[in-house]
């Protein structure tokens, strides 16, 4: 797959960074990662956003509109230099901010760039097999632990190796637990911890684990949806009940391409992956749906009108199959988003906004009609 957000190194999604993560891990070259640690007031992105330096300065992936990228990549050639990690924070309040950019924004962004090291291997290998983790890293210059000094901690709290300096047991004993809260949710903060040698700053990022989508059918409407999932960050799965529309050439955005038949879906799902039946066979989505209920797919979208859904269901009452209330919840259908076009890449972004919006618990509202700020904020917990 192209891991460059369709020809645009800033747009790449998590999926891709994750890849190019991946590689620069294994690489002898020198590669630069900068994470969002911390934002006062508002920005373009939350704490644990991510870009990527690469060794001849070529960067991936987006942490603002597109203001900070030049300055931050200075940070980056400097890290690179020195082979150390550096906080970099940059006041976008302030026309003089003494980075040169006046860009009079509404926050202050403290960002840790650090060499890509072996540390990134755990992660990484969390990431693409679905399991939550969270990194713990020194943040605090001032403090007793060196910066960039990490543990990787898994939502049991359990302490995961992840090679060179490790934090010391009395910052691993203060922060494990709230790591484990936030592996589990996807979530990163700054967690203060007080030892016997004084206070330490530790970022703990939740780094959430790769979202599936498994698409069930095999006609030309597959093509947009796969395509668009796949720009957003999805890993694609197009499965058909028809051998020979398993081909990965008619589904080139596709990660995978399988033939499979409908009652043996449940073997390509897991807690992180939505599904979306468009296989226009009443029968195949029949016996889809119903094996699919058995599995722990958080969202089963269903292309048709309400009333081949009520043929579906009652085929499944013929069964003796009921639809428990978590599993009403769970199915749309007809599935996508209010957005009134009929073009078929609307229909396609109809699909992928609601399974987007699914796998974020929101309803795809409109934002003018959120009350609060657009992203969730996370509160940091008392000592």
């Amino acid at each position: 797959m192209s891991t460059t957000g369709d020809g645009d190194p800033w747009g790449i999604t998590t999926l891709d960074l994750f890849e190019l993560l991946e590689d620069a891990v294994q690489s002898d070259r020198s590669w630069v990662v900068a994470t969002v640690i911390a934002v006062d007031g508002s920005a373009y992105r939350r704490p644990g956003a991510k870009m990527l330096f690469g060794p001849d300065d070529s960067a991936f992936g987006g942490i603002t509109a597109g203001c900070l990228e030049g300055p931050l990549a200075d940070v980056a050639s400097e890290v690179r230099r020195a082979d150390e990690p550096e906080i970099a924070t940059f006041d976008l309040t302030s026309d003089d901010d003494g980075w040169g950019l006046g860009l009079g924004c509404e926050g202050i962004v403290d960002i840790l760039v650090e060499p890509v090291t072996r540390s990134w291997q755990a992660p990484v290998e969390a990431y693409h097999r679905g399991e939550p983790i969270a990194l713990a890293t020194v943040t605090d210059d001032t403090a007793p632990v060196p910066v960039g000094t990490r543990a990787g901690i898994a939502v049991d709290g359990t302490p995961i190796e992840t090679g060179g300096p490790s934090l010391p047991s009395s910052v691993l004993e203060g922060v494990s637990e709230r790591a484990g809260e936030l592996a589990a949710a996807g979530r990163s903060e700054t967690v203060t911890v007080t030892t016997g040698d004084g206070s330490v700053n530790v970022f703990v990022d939740g780094i959430d684990p790769i979202d599936r989508l498994l698409i069930f059918g095999g006609q030309p409407d597959t093509r947009p949806v796969s395509r668009l999932a796949r720009s957003v960050g999805f890993h694609v799965t197009v499965a058909t009940a028809r051998g020979g529309q398993a081909d990965p050439d008619r589904f080139p955005n596709a990660d995978r391409v399988v033939a499979t038949h409908p009652t043996d879906l449940e073997e390509l799902v897991d807690d992180r992956t939505s599904v979306v039946l468009m296989s226009h066979n009443l029968l195949d989505d029949r016996l889809a749906l119903e094996g699919l209920l058995e599995t722990a797919a958080p969202f089963i979208g269903l292309m048709g009108p309400r009333e081949r859904f009520q043929r579906i269901r009652e085929g499944l009452e013929d069964d003796g199959v009921t639809l428990s209330a978590a599993d009403r919840d769970r199915i749309a259908t007809p599935v996508g988003l209010d957005l009134g076009g009929g073009e078929t890449v609307e229909i396609a972004l109809s699909i992928v906004g609601e399974v987007v919006a699914a796998s974020n618990g929101r309803d795809g509202g409109r934002l003018r009609d959120r009350e609060g700020p657009i992203h969730d904020r996370v509160q940091s917990q008392p000592e």
